[in-house]
């Protein structure tokens, strides 16, 4: 009987809670204004039942009205997964415990699972528990002797967490560990790692007090599944390495176990490669890119239809009847979303009347061809959500346990081609909305394409305007041509060649958000010069949605031809973003 109410009060609590280095103290009067749909934006009415309008990955975003009456708008793409570790169902409790019934089994019957050769030693992997010796001394060894060694199966669980923990760079931040140990819980769930259920259960509670182990982000090769990053989260449950939660900030992992009244992982038999092997780096991170690449693909949309108006374009080109005769889905509706934007009967513009009898005969590509360039960018980014939504409810782990067949079976689910592939082509596609956007900026601050005053500012010679601005915008796009370069087609053979092919989805993943970042910072310039450009066409009024559109910009940054600074935070990192005198 959860609501919408109760979803916004809650995600407010958990916002506060979460955020990292933000000194900011919550106001009693804070409250959520009002719960949208991420997707087309609808409104949300707060006694509705949460089961009744949103399905399982539907992502949502809120609009805080603070005691000062200032507004501010954040979603919860991540949040998403906070249910997740609320409860764990009946179904899932039983496949669980099927499996590790089977793994109790097969130790009560002694049985060796996998036995691989690799160089001139013999790997024997016990439940993928793994013991070495060479050929000459296993050759001396009875089975029953073989056993006793293989007994030592709990201590070898941690030596395998603590030699897999060696990534390097920079720690994710606690956001992105949680989606990560989200995604990781949701795996073990499936019944078919042969964790336990206290195990398990453990992880559910370090969840739901966002206790997060440090995490580096380098160090995968996206094949035996993202191995280092997910040592480095089983580490911190162990009790060992850094850990962060909202009570104690970064600590030592065991103090801050301790706060919560959570007690360190104890490992048996199998436990440790179920802790880790898997592609949750990879889709966890992805996951965010794709939440993120729907957004600004919609608002990239937007801002090319004000920067369309402000130069005289015209929306013939978007006319239904031509896109129905090339029928791509998203070229067909980013040129109805551009129709609904620009001048129609229902909303109709002075500005476009007033260049109504021009002799322009058509405009240039990167405004007549949206539908077509940023169309094939919003199926980009659906094609890549279904990957990512497979992958994320997907069973990664190996060896795989079927307990209804009474097997263990070792294969490759761990590869993490699948996504390393698909968040390489979401970095190629939305990086094409930067280049366009580039390309507009260039007309926006050009007087000989623009007709408006060069840089978009009055005094030429006393204020630079836009034109560091759009150097910027052009630095991006030149840093994004690079970073789309694909790191699924790199492969490097490790494990002394046993994993002879690896997918390199932890880079293709973290590069995606780089591009990413580009991309929005590139569309903000181009946004804040098309409000800017406007200004020269007062006091003519564009259509009533793009002059909401400018009104939401004017109400954090002031117009103005002088020495005005325009300043644009990025609010989840509390940093200056963007640095503009107009």
């Amino acid at each position: 009987n959860l609501d919408v109410q109760w979803l916004g009060e809650e995600t407010l609590r958990r916002y506060y809670r979460l955020k990292l280095g933000d000194h900011e103290v919550r106001s009693h009067s804070d409250q959520v204004k009002e719960v949208r749909r991420a997707k087309g934006g609808a409104w949300l009415d707060p006694e509705d039942h949460l089961a009744d309008i949103l399905d399982d990955n539907d992502f949502v975003t809120f609009e805080l009205r603070s005691g000062n009456n200032n507004f501010r708008r954040f979603g919860c793409s991540y949040k998403v997964v906070i249910w997740i570790a609320y409860i764990l169902t009946h179904e899932s409790e039983v496949k669980v415990k099927n499996a590790r019934d089977l793994i109790e089994k097969i130790l009560l019957e002694k049985k060796v699972i996998l036995m691989i050769i690799v160089n001139l030693k013999i790997v024997y992997s016990y439940l993928n528990v793994t013991v070495f010796c060479t050929i000459a001394q296993l050759l001396k060894f009875t089975p029953e002797v073989m056993f006793v060694r293989l007994a030592r199966h709990r201590e070898l669980q941690y030596n395998l967490i603590r030699s897999h923990a060696a990534g390097v760079g920079t720690p994710l931040s606690p956001e992105k560990t949680r989606m990560l140990l989200a995604l990781r819980i949701n795996v073990l769930a499936k019944g078919h790692s042969g964790i336990s259920l206290n195990t398990l259960n453990t992880l559910i509670d370090a969840f739901n007090a966002s206790c997060l182990s440090m995490v580096p982000e380098q160090g995968s090769v996206g094949a035996s599944g993202d191995l280092a990053p997910l040592a480095h989260l089983a580490l911190g449950l162990l009790g060992e390495g850094e850990m962060w939660s909202p009570k104690t900030g970064w600590e030592n992992a065991n103090k801050v176990l301790e706060a919560h009244g959570l007690k360190p992982l104890k490992l048996s038999a199998k436990e440790g490669i179920a802790l880790i092997n898997g592609t949750q780096l990879i889709t966890s991170l992805g996951a965010e890119a794709v939440e993120r690449a729907y957004i600004i693909a919609l608002q990239a949309d937007v801002v090319a239809a004000l920067t369309l108006e402000v130069l005289k374009g015209t929306s013939r080109a978007f006319d239904s009847d031509v896109q129905l005769i090339r029928p791509h889905k998203g070229q067909i509706e980013v040129a109805r979303r551009l129709r609904a934007l620009l001048h129609s009967e229902m909303y109709p513009s002075q500005i476009a009347e007033s260049h109504r009898f021009c002799n322009r005969v058509q405009d240039a590509y990167t405004l007549r061809c949206c539908p077509q360039v940023h169309g094939i960018v919003h199926d980009t980014i659906d094609f890549v959500e279904g990957v990512i939504t497979v992958e994320i409810n997907s069973g990664t782990d190996n060896p795989i346990v079927f307990a209804e067949r009474g097997e263990i079976i070792s294969a490759g689910n761990f590869h993490g081609e699948y996504p390393a592939k698909a968040l390489d082509y979401l970095a190629v596609g939305v990086h094409e909305l930067a280049s366009m956007s580039e390309r507009r900026i260039e007309r926006l601050v050009n007087p000989a394409l623009s007709e408006l005053p060069a840089f978009l500012v009055k005094d030429g010679g006393l204020n630079s305007g836009f034109m560091l601005a759009h150097c910027t915008a052009a630095a991006l796009v030149s840093e994004n041509k690079v970073l789309c370069h694909p790191a699924s087609v790199d492969s490097l053979s490790t494990s002394a060649g046993t994993e002879d092919h690896v997918s390199m989805g932890g880079y293709a993943a973290r590069k995606s958000l780089q591009v990413l970042d580009n991309v929005e910072r590139v569309i903000a310039i181009e946004l804040l010069a098309a409000c800017q450009a406007i200004e020269f066409l007062r006091p003519l009024k564009t259509t009533v949605p793009l002059e909401e559109v400018y009104n939401v910009i004017r109400s954090s940054i002031r117009a103005k031809g002088g020495q005005n600074s325009a300043y644009v935070r990025q609010r989840n990192t509390g940093k200056i973003d963007y640095l503009f005198r107009l």
